[in-house]
């Protein structure tokens, strides 16, 4: 006698598996996570991680490398820096399967990310940006240009308050929807006693649709804000 119970299981079992292959397969921005100053991809492994259990693939998700690591005041936003950072982008870009992509970027990781993105005039293609711990503003310990700057890192590329780089920048949309992530106890974007550039947060991104601030320091803001990440560009 044909078994009816048995097939009725069997095709719930199938229906169930089917709809689990296609959550897990589902149409996503593709993601681009861009390190800060001396860091490595692997610094963003509690966001990645975290975003494989939101059903995003390993080939969703980009996490360009760039930069010395040895030499921090080495590094700026001009040259060998830019290219892992604009590749990137581009082959985000090129296989996202809705034709739009996340970007959120940690320290000076947020500037260059967002420098690519303006270079690129892609603003319009990239759904969410997210800027943590970044120096939109400049840093104070880098001195105000072009007074006290001592390395490439603060220079005319860099980060000092009012270099040409970040006056470039300023007033430049980064993304449809634009956050920022901060906190007063940064250790680096705070290091000079002060978190304020002319009154405001240097890590808040002019224009932004919402800012949120944490107690944390300057690399707690990158790993233990993961589902505040993933919220911001779902």
């Amino acid at each position: 006698m044909y078994n009816y119970k048995n097939y009725l299981l069997t095709s719930l079992v199938t229906i169930f598996a089917s709809c689990s292959l296609m959550l897990q397969a589902a149409c996503v921005d593709a993601v681009v996570l861009v390190h800060g100053n001396t860091a490595t991809p692997a610094s963003w492994n509690n966001t990645y991680n975290y975003l494989l259990t939101k059903g995003y693939s390993s080939s969703d998700i980009y996490r360009p490398d760039w930069g010395l690591k040895s030499c921090a005041a080495c590094n700026d936003h001009s040259g060998s820096e830019e290219t892992p950072v604009r590749n990137a982008l581009q082959q985000a870009l090129a296989n996202s399967c809705t034709g739009k992509i996340d970007v959120i970027g940690h320290s000076m990781g947020a500037t260059l990310a967002a420098q690519q993105i303006d270079k690129l005039a892609i603003a319009s293609q990239v759904n969410s940006f997210v800027g943590i711990a970044g120096a939109f503003r400049g840093l104070l310990s880098c001195g105000v240009y072009p007074y006290n700057v001592w390395n490439s890192t603060c220079g005319s590329a860099g980060l000092s308050v009012s270099s040409p780089f970040l006056d470039g920048l300023y007033g430049t949309r980064f993304g449809q929807k634009v956050y920022s992530i901060k906190s007063y106890s940064d250790q680096v974007v705070c290091a000079s006693g002060s978190c304020l550039v002319y009154g405001i947060h240097s890590s808040s991104i002019w224009g932004e649709n919402a800012s949120y601030n944490y107690v944390l320091g300057h690399f707690g803001l990158q790993t233990d804000t993961v589902e505040q990440q993933y919220q911001l560009i779902k």
